[in-house]
């Protein structure tokens, strides 16, 4: 048998390394193994290696960060950003007695419809009896958008704004707000969420505060996924911040009575054991993290609250994003936070402006979303026109989303007479800021708001627009082993592109 040419007798050189002279030549290699990847094995004869991204844009990018806010729940499309009269004038009518095909009975359902249970009992999305909208509605801008009287301020921007009106994803339960940040099905393999790849491809902009940060998103199985890292690592990860400069971060302050030279001290030999360890378990995703978690923790002691301090943002701005009326303060302070963020260096910010599930309008639509939407409308507004004249649209994007539609028909379970159920077959979205084509309006559904025609665009397009304007490429951020399908990938919505 041959020797192993990586052994000293019968210790690995790693390890024997570590042990020699208090492991200070261990700590020289961890440092080096660290810098060079850890994880790039150098591969066979022939074999290429693989790189890790060096946090630099592939190409030429047009955003630096990112604005995502979700809400929670899925918003109606016919009651926002695509109001069809045909639903007033055919109401209570089944699909099938109007003079439009039946939405049901065609290929594009069963297409693009993934649901987890069975047929048989499925028939949440299939409600056949139209039910009207629940609000008028105007044309407005130069583009001449129709979006509905719920978004008055919003509507002063709608020519900042890039309208994609046919969304479609394949599930019909709320598992879908993982889905679009994944852009997989939960019956699929799980990948990591579209943040953690942004931080990923691109790192940070400033070391002393997270890339990736989550505001205001619930615990619940519904969101468990949106800010997981998985293979890429969990440094990847979110962070979820909290809208406290006294306590933004849980256990991120020092304890009461330890001085910051004391707890410097602390962390300073944290690191030193850590790097350590580091050498003789060289592939733990684990360690390198939280190595990484400590070292941040400790720069965004200080950080982190001064983004936190709104009390310093002029009284008009303050106004602006609504922070002066108890119905918008919630949704206004968590989007004036994502601007100090991102104006500080965070690459992506996710936030939800409601609570988790919030727009999830089965019964008393009319009520639950004309509450939601004044509490949502100014401070939305008030980010879009903060941006504007600070000139961060040319520097950040927005993207505007939710896990689905509401259906055309009225939902009927429980002799429901008020409300639509979960729709994936067709809804909007939209996009504003940087590399973003104002005023756009792009796709559309049917005449009864069921389908998006054409082939639409499934979630990842959403994703591959962001990552294009970011100077990624998904498929060139592939690790081996872990391929993906096309689908997962999508395709830049160029034709919302400036």
């Amino acid at each position: 048998m041959k020797p192993n040419p990586h052994s000293c007798g019968r210790f690995p050189r790693r390890t024997f390394l570590a042990d020699v002279g208090m492991g200070f030549a261990g700590l020289t290699l961890g440092s080096m193994f660290w810098r060079d990847g850890l994880t790039r094995a150098s591969g066979g004869e022939g074999q290429s290696i693989h790189l890790p991204p060096d946090g630099k844009p592939l190409f030429a990018p047009k955003a630096k960060s990112v604005i995502w806010i979700f809400l929670s729940g899925g918003y109606s499309h016919l009651e926002t950003f695509d109001p069809k009269p045909a639903l007033n004038d055919h109401a209570g009518k089944s699909f099938d007695k109007t003079p439009f095909e039946n939405p049901v009975a065609g290929q594009k359902h069963k297409a693009r419809f993934r649901s987890v249970p069975a047929d048989s009992i499925n028939v949440r999305d299939v409600y056949p009896l139209i039910y009207p909208m629940q609000v008028g509605w105007k044309q407005h801008g130069r583009c001449g958008i129709g979006i509905t009287d719920w978004w008055p301020r919003l509507a002063r921007h709608v020519d900042d704004i890039a309208w994609v009106r046919n969304m479609w994803t394949t599930d019909n339960d709320h598992w879908a707000e993982n889905q679009i940040h994944t852009g997989r099905h939960r019956l699929d393999e799980t990948q990591p969420s579209l943040g953690a790849w942004v931080h990923y491809g691109l790192g940070s902009l400033n070391d002393n505060l997270p890339s990736f940060v989550t505001l205001g998103v619930p615990k619940s199985h519904t969101t468990s996924e949106i800010d997981h890292a998985y293979y890429l690592g969990p440094q990847h990860g979110g962070v979820p911040l909290a809208i406290d400069p006294k306590n933004p971060l849980p256990f991120g302050s020092r304890f009461e009575g330890v001085s910051a030279g004391e707890q410097a001290g602390e962390f300073e030999l944290i690191g030193k054991l850590n790097q350590l360890a580091a050498v003789e378990y060289p592939d733990d995703h684990r360690l390198r993290a939280r190595i990484r978690a400590y070292e941040l923790a400790f720069r965004m002691q200080a950080a982190v609250p001064e983004a936190m301090q709104f009390p310093g943002e002029p009284e008009h701005i303050r106004r602006q994003y609504g922070l002066d009326q108890e119905q918008t303060k919630v949704a206004g302070e968590r989007l004036l936070c994502a601007r100090r963020l991102v104006e500080r260096g965070v690459r992506f910010v996710l936030a939800y402006p409601s609570g988790l599930s919030a727009w999830d309008s089965h019964q008393k639509l009319k009520d639950n979303h004309e509450k939601l939407c004044a509490n949502v409308d100014l401070p939305v507004a008030g980010l879009l026109q903060d941006l504007k004249q600070r000139g961060l649209m040319e520097e950040v994007l927005v993207v505007f989303c939710t896990e689905f539609g509401r259906t055309p028909g009225l939902e009927e379970r429980g002799g429901g007479k008020t409300g639509r159920d979960h729709h994936p077959h067709g809804f909007t979205i939209w996009f504003a800021g940087a590399g973003i084509k104002g005023g756009t309006i792009h796709g559309e559904t049917d005449e009864l708001g069921y389908h998006a025609l054409g082939e639409g665009h499934y979630i990842t397009d959403i994703h591959a627009t962001v990552l294009h304007l970011l100077g990624l490429d998904s498929r060139r951020l592939e690790i081996p082993g872990r391929k993906r399908l096309d689908i997962d990938h999508g395709q830049p919505i160029r034709e919302i592109l400036s």
